[in-house]
């Protein structure tokens, strides 16, 4: 009888995993990479049980305007439950190179920060932004794509070989790699080119990030970028690719009373819809 052999740890599926990422994946980030699949799971099962039967009872009750629809508008509206109603048509095609305002969260208070669970936004949020072109993903891409011939020469293979070097190699529990070898750190770089390769060939696929890229509408009526999809953007940007799809995942109060004009239900939310098709990136930077 052959003796049984021990059985290869296999990686659980990271939450932000990427195929093109595999060849990274790494033994050693197992417990981490477990903790945020479980934690992950937990989430989105709480979510599924409690979170979206409240979200679309409390959306009903504002769509036919029972008793109570003021203090749910007041509250800002649950954010998935609108998603649920307007579907695609929060979803406007822009010009990716006029995207460049994105909100600017550093030294404002979290207990100011409005909550990604709410669509309508109350406060000075939209009055922060930076500019996109100079955050630190347009510089990784630009770097990547000036040094595609050798890699070493870039800044980011110069960020990661020092950290490395210090003893703390970069790892990500959410996409189970980990970067302790120079090897390493080259086929991660040359994956993120490998996107921005096939993005210039197939244009911009909006099913190939976790999330789609997220923007809110400011009191003035524009578009200001937030959430995840930084990389994919200053891709699309650094490409000139002509057009990419964004989600609107929020929009500012004083936008919403402008053009909602106190109605609420199925008429507010067929306001908002024709009015969105007018919202345009913001192109001044504060």
């Amino acid at each position: 009888m052959c003796p049984l052999l021990p059985m290869k740890r296999r990686l659980p599926r990271a939450p932000a995993g990427d195929p093109a990422f595999a060849p990274l994946e790494d033994p050693r980030m197992y417990w981490p990479v477990q903790r945020a699949r479980l934690e992950k799971l937990g989430r989105e099962g709480l979510e599924s049980l409690l979170g979206v039967p409240v979200e679309r009872g409390l959306m009903q009750l504002w769509r036919h305007e029972l008793p109570g629809a003021a203090w749910v508008e007041r509250i800002g509206l649950p954010r998935r439950a609108v998603e649920w109603q307007l579907g695609q048509e929060l979803v406007l095609h822009v010009d990716p190179c006029r995207l460049i305002c994105g909100t600017n969260w550093k030294g404002y208070p979290h207990k100011l920060r409005p909550t990604s669970s709410a669509f309508i936004w109350d406060g000075e949020w939209d009055l922060r932004r930076g500019d996109l072109r100079q955050g630190s993903r347009a510089r990784f891409i630009a770097d990547l794509a000036a040094h595609r011939d050798d890699l070493t020469r870039s800044d980011a293979f110069a960020t990661y070989i020092a950290r490395l070097k210090a003893g703390k190699p970069w790892k990500s529990h959410q996409q189970g790699i980990l970067l302790d070898s120079e090897t390493r750190i080259l086929t991660f770089l040359r994956v993120y080119l490998s996107f921005m390769d096939d993005m210039a060939v197939r244009g911009f696929d909006s099913t190939r990030g976790k999330d789609m890229l997220g923007v809110a509408v400011s009191r003035d009526g524009t578009l200001i970028k937030i959430n995840r999809g930084l990389h994919r953007l200053a891709m699309a940007q650094h490409l000139g690719l002509p057009s990419v799809p964004v989600a609107v995942k929020a929009v500012h109060r004083q936008w919403w009373e402008r053009v909602t004009q106190g109605a609420r239900g199925k008429h507010a939310l067929a306001m908002v819809k024709e009015n969105l098709a007018d919202c345009i990136p913001e192109t001044t930077v504060s």
